[in-house]
């Protein structure tokens, strides 16, 4: 499924800063008319977050806010209406700045174990605790996730999705590393085959086209995430080191697309775009990796998401993206 075409050369990663739903869409959509996505804006408050946008989605599973987080309830209540309604104005405004687009379009929601490591339960522990209410949350997810693409589609009929899972907290829950809810204890890691399997199963609701895991935390498994079905990874760039080189070798050789996150997150001065990829361009000659399979398996983005940075700052970093994407197509070498 990783045809160059299944993919753009340069997306952002999800978040936008700001509040206002059309002026994100716009920018989403002009800066990357080749591989658009639909923005999230968390500044608008709880439920524009990724953890509450996401929790909105889910089916016969409801989620409130408490002091602590978010928690699971009985009902939809205000903060489900909320979240959904956001999500609404937001694929209204992508509906209209995308019409008659013909190419790849990104979606984001947060993955099965980034949840149950932020949902509490209703005795405020972490879903993380609960083997069964992982199952359930992971359930209700792939059901969420399965009509919200549908209702993308519907919006976009000549957009081909993609699908971002946002897996941050992936590898602190392979590791046994998600602080219980007094902070003084962690829950126990959870066995890799399970979370390869469940990652599969969410994997899955989208057979007809490909998904992105997103994690811009230290360690991303790389290996796990191949043989879950990811058809590419997106991560952060400078947190890689030289012990990633065989397993990001081994993906690409196998096919899976590499969403590289140079562009820096927060305001700061930006190199010149071919700066900004060189060290994409070193770890291909590391890896022995032909030059000319650079734009084939690689696409820019911004380190992470871009909410906390100046409006301005995030423009310019999405046209940086761009920039530095063609470089390397335009020199590999």
């Amino acid at each position: 499924m990783n045809a160059i075409s299944d993919f753009g050369p340069a997306t952002g990663v999800g978040s936008l800063p700001g509040t206002d739903a059309r002026e994100a869409a716009k920018t989403a959509t002009g800066s990357f008319e080749d591989f658009p996505f639909l923005p999230e804006l968390p500044a608008r408050g709880p439920g524009a977050d990724m953890i509450g946008r996401t929790a909105g989605l889910l089916v016969e599973l409801y989620a409130r806010v408490e002091p602590s987080g978010w928690r699971i309830g009985d009902r939809p209540g205000r903060d489900t209406r909320r979240a959904r309604s956001w999500l609404g104005q937001d694929l209204d405004a992508l509906e209209e700045f995308t019409q008659g687009h013909q190419g790849p379009v990104k979606v984001q929601a947060v993955g099965p174990w980034t949840l149950a490591a932020a949902l509490e339960l209703r005795n405020g522990e972490s879903a993380l605790s609960d083997a069964g209410a992982c199952r359930d949350l992971a359930g209700s997810l792939a059901e969420g996730l399965r009509l919200h693409l549908a209702e993308v589609r519907r919006r976009i009929p000549g957009g081909r999705l993609v699908l971002q899972l946002d897996e941050p907290s992936l590898t602190d829950v392979l590791r046994g590393q998600v602080k219980t809810a007094s902070g003084y204890r962690t829950h126990r890691a959870v066995d890799r085959q399970v979370v390869e399997s469940t990652l599969r199963d969410v994997l899955g609701v989208h057979a007809d086209g490909p998904v992105v895991v997103h994690s811009c935390a230290p360690d991303v498994p790389f290996a796990l995430l191949r043989r879950a079905g990811a058809a590419a990874v997106s991560f952060d760039f400078s947190l890689l080191t030289e012990r990633d080189d065989d397993v990001i070798g081994e993906a690409v050789e196998a096919g899976t697309r590499l969403f590289a996150g140079v562009v820096p997150g927060t305001d700061t001065a930006l190199s010149d775009p071919a700066g900004s990829v060189m060290g994409v361009r070193t770890l291909w000659r590391r890896l022995g990796l032909r030059p000319g399979l650079l734009a084939e398996s690689v696409t820019v983005t911004p380190a992470c998401g871009l909410a906390g940075a100046s409006p301005a700052y995030a423009r310019q970093a999405l046209a940086h993206c761009v920039r530095a994407a063609r470089s390397l197509a335009d020199n590999p070498e």
